[in-house]
């Protein structure tokens, strides 16, 4: 069969946004040539910096009492030494950029075994992918961040530690408006779900070719397909859920600070919003997930759930 007869044929891909999709296409043993391709066209501009790395447990279990289990979507070992961890982040949730943060710390300080020397360590390069605006007042849809002095801007010398940012809501641009591997890799994770077959522009270029080829659904089982279905769903109910009660939530916010009519009746008022907030949000997400939402804790989310209840 020619390439042009399967590039007309009706496809359906799974969904990259999901933990489940993106693991197997990115984070498995037999897509090293693929997760290569990728991080050279999003964290190295599209140089091929990257001659060859190791797909490890991305898992990062607690080696200190106290400290919370992360879970990473993809980590990787570059031939350097250098670390890379991914995450796709589909929600919203209160502090996310703190836990960016706390996970690229985790993983450069857990590298060292006992009696180790610091400069046995090695750089960590924590790459974030958005399915929502992380820097809404800024116009750049690929954002980097290192430590640097601060008046002067200068780089700290052992700039170990970079956050790299791809916020999904910001690319938007047409499928012949691609120009760059990195255009062609960030409409790949925006849109394959939505396309039916591998787009000839896109086709050039062998680790994406390989990339729709794992997302093909008609590699999967009926009980895969209905396990990806369900997971997608519940992503969209959980979308759904947050702005909803976000959007009610801010209005119960602004009514309770205009009662008010002070510093103390604002202050009030975010807290009764992120009340509001959770109030909406009792009946589609259980507490763990609208802690993590709004920032309050747990047993205030009990209290409001053992309030509604009564």
């Amino acid at each position: 069969m020619s390439k042009q007869t399967d590039l007309t044929k009706i496809m359906r891909f799974i969904n990259p946004k999901t933990d489940y999709a993106f693991k197997k296409i990115f984070g498995a043993t037999e897509s090293k040539d693929i997760l290569i391709s990728f991080l050279n066209a999003l964290v190295y501009e599209g140089n091929s910096t990257i001659e060859d790395l190791e797909i490890i447990n991305p898992n990062l279990p607690p080696q200190i009492r106290g400290f919370k289990d992360t879970y990473l979507d993809v980590k990787a070992r570059l031939n350097n030494g250098v670390l890379v961890i991914i995450e796709m982040q589909v929600l919203n949730v209160q502090s996310f950029g703190k836990r960016v943060l706390f996970n690229a710390a985790k993983t450069y300080s857990f590298q060292l075994q006992a009696g180790e020397g610091y400069r046995m360590l090695k750089p960590v390069i924590a790459l974030t992918i958005t399915d929502f605006e992380m820097f809404p007042d800024q116009e750049q849809m690929i954002s980097r961040f290192v430590y640097r002095e601060k008046s002067e801007g200068w780089y700290y010398r052992d700039n170990d530690i970079e956050l790299v940012f791809v916020e999904l809501p910001k690319f938007t641009k047409e499928l012949d408006q691609l120009e760059t591997i990195a255009d062609k890799w960030i409409y790949f994770i925006k849109f394959a779900r939505s396309l039916t077959s591998i787009p000839e522009n896109m086709d050039d270029i062998p680790e994406l070719h390989r990339a729709f080829e794992i997302a093909n659904q008609a590699d999967l089982t009926a009980e895969e397909l209905e396990d990806l279905e369900r997971r997608e769903m519940f992503i969209y109910d959980q979308q759904g859920a947050i702005a909803l009660g976000r959007e009610e939530g801010r209005e119960e916010g602004r009514e309770e600070g205009r009662e008010e009519g002070r510093e103390e009746g604002r202050e009030e008022g975010r807290e009764e919003e992120k009340r509001g907030i959770a109030r909406n949000l009792l009946d589609r997400l259980n507490n763990q997930a609208i802690a993590e939402v709004t920032g309050l804790s747990l047993k205030a989310i009990e209290e409001l759930r053992s309030r509604s209840e009564s």
